[in-house]
């Protein structure tokens, strides 16, 4: 009976050993360097063998992103403030499309399901650099959103979406004659009212820009995970809110949300990731700006690291992220939970 027990412990760690291994080597190994480096002055370019290469310094790169005043630490809250945005603007948005597509196609009145969920779902396994491309040219100076605005609004002056960087609030607050001049006088004190005109601005239009193409990119994939979610709840349970009298929008609301909780929170879980580690687009769009109105963590990443030579501050900053999004994933966990409420 124990030689069997051992037969079958070995079989099952034989079988779990290539995943663990991958695991390890791609995953594992490279967070533990990346915490060690982020106490170094490696410049990511001299070999790690040369003596010399890199000097233990502590926690000084974390104190240059968030302590010490100077170029990194704006750096740093300039992108922590894009990130935000960003993800503020995206999340919610991918989201609650999602729900409602996911509903929409799941319909059973509804013809050509098959065509919808598809068309729906194709840009999500698009080219995020072809689709990028593609918004670049539609939301250039003399693009198509442009002369399509143009077209609703004669009295509208074409903006260079990818080189404009006003926040979309201080352009909306300028309608009503709001600015950092009448701001800085309500605000008794210049400095405090400058800080507070910039952390209202909103994302800037290049940004904003980039969040449609991201939330437009997303929504399908989202979709399908509430689809296979929305098919995996038993029909009884209509059936019995139908002979109960509730209207469409109270089965919706007290059946259907309540038991898609944690397909919800797998969702925004996912979102909040891939939000918060948003390069690719930034890259190919505007590599940061236009006055970093544009630069999120994951390009300080690649800036500080690939750029400028500064491997133990990218690593920091790194470290930062993961902490970043591990605090939001448990916040909205406890908003949104991972079990299913009671009906």
């Amino acid at each position: 009976m124990q030689s069997k027990k051992r037969e079958e412990a070995i079989a099952g760690y034989t079988f779990v050993a290539p995943a663990l291994i991958v695991f390890m080597v791609f995953l594992v190994i490279p967070i533990v360097f990346a915490i060690y480096f982020s106490f170094t002055d490696w410049n990511g370019i001299t070999p790690l063998a040369q003596p010399g290469a890199y000097s233990f310094v502590g926690l000084d790169n974390y104190n240059q992103l968030l302590f010490q005043d100077g170029i990194r630490q704006q750096d740093f809250f300039k992108a922590l403030k894009n990130t935000t945005y960003y993800v503020l603007g995206v999340v919610p948005a991918q989201t609650i499309l999602a729900l409602v597509l996911a509903v929409i196609v799941n319909q059973r009145w509804l013809k050509g399901k098959g065509f919808f969920r598809t068309a729906f779902y194709f840009p999500s396994i698009t080219s995020s650099v072809v689709i990028s491309l593609i918004f670049m040219f539609m939301f250039s100076t003399g693009g198509i959103v442009n002369s399509l605005i143009k077209g609703l609004f004669p009295a509208y002056q074409n903006v260079n979406w990818l080189e404009t960087a006003d926040g979309v609030f201080h352009s909306i607050l300028g309608l009503f004659g709001v600015t950092l001049r009448s701001a800085g006088d309500w605000a008794r004190v210049e400095l405090a009212g400058q800080r507070l005109w910039e952390w209202i601005s909103g994302p800037s239009v290049t940004m904003l820009m980039i969040m449609i193409l991201n939330t437009w990119t997303t929504i399908g994939t989202m979709m399908v995970i509430y689809l296979a979610a929305l098919q995996n709840i038993p029909s009884q349970v209509y059936e019995a809110a139908y002979v109960d009298g509730a209207t469409s929008w109270q089965t919706f609301r007290h059946i259907t949300i309540p038991l898609l909780r944690p397909t919800t929170f797998f969702v925004v879980t996912l979102g909040l990731i891939g939000c918060f580690q948003v390069f690719d687009q930034i890259f190919v769009i505007s590599s940061g700006g236009p006055a970093k109105t544009t630069l999120t963590i994951a390009y300080l990443v690649y800036n500080n690291g690939f750029r400028n030579s500064a491997m133990g501050i990218a690593a920091a900053t790194a470290i930062l992220l993961f902490i970043i999004i591990f605090a939001f994933t448990m916040l909205q966990r406890r908003l949104v939970g991972g079990e299913r409420s009671e009906m």
